[in-house]
C-alpha cells in the first residue's frame, strides 16, 4: 500500500510538472503578446510625435524664410532710395560747380577781352 501511494504521488507530482511547465509558456506568450502590443504602441506615438515635430520645424523655417525675406527687400529698398538722394545731391552739386566754374571762367574772358581792348 505505501508503494502504490508513493506512485500516485509521483504521478501526481510529474502530472502537476508538466501543467506547471505549461501554464508557463501560456504565461510567456500572454507576456510576449503584451510587450509586442506595448512596442507598437509606443512606436506609432513615438512617430506621431516624430511628425508633428517635423511640421512644426517646416513651419517655423517658413516663417523666418519669409520675414528674412521681406526684411532683405525692405533693405534693398532703403538702399536703393539713399543710392537714389545721394545720385541727386551729386548731381546736384556738380550741376553748381559747372555752373560756377562757368562763370568764373566767362569773367575772366571778359576780363581778358577787356584788358586786349
Amino acid at each position: 500500500m505505501k508503494t502504490k501511494f508513493c506512485l500516485m504521488i509521483t504521478a501526481a507530482l510529474l502530472a502537476l510538472t508538466a501543467f506547471s511547465y505549461g501554464q508557463v509558456k501560456d504565461d510567456m506568450k500572454d507576456a510576449a503578446h503584451d510587450t509586442g502590443h506595448a512596442t507598437k504602441t509606443a512606436a506609432k506615438k513615438t512617430g506621431h510625435a516624430t511628425k508633428r515635430a517635423a511640421v512644426k520645424t517646416g513651419d517655423a523655417t517658413e516663417t523666418g524664410a519669409k520675414k528674412a525675406g521681406h526684411a532683405t527687400k525692405r533693405a534693398a529698398v532703403r538702399t536703393g532710395d539713399a543710392t537714389e538722394t545721394a545720385a541727386k545731391d551729386t548731381g546736384h552739386g556738380v550741376k553748381k560747380g559747372t555752373k560756377a566754374t562757368g562763370h568764373a571762367v566767362k569773367r575772366g574772358a571778359e576780363k581778358t577781352e577787356d584788358a586786349v581792348k
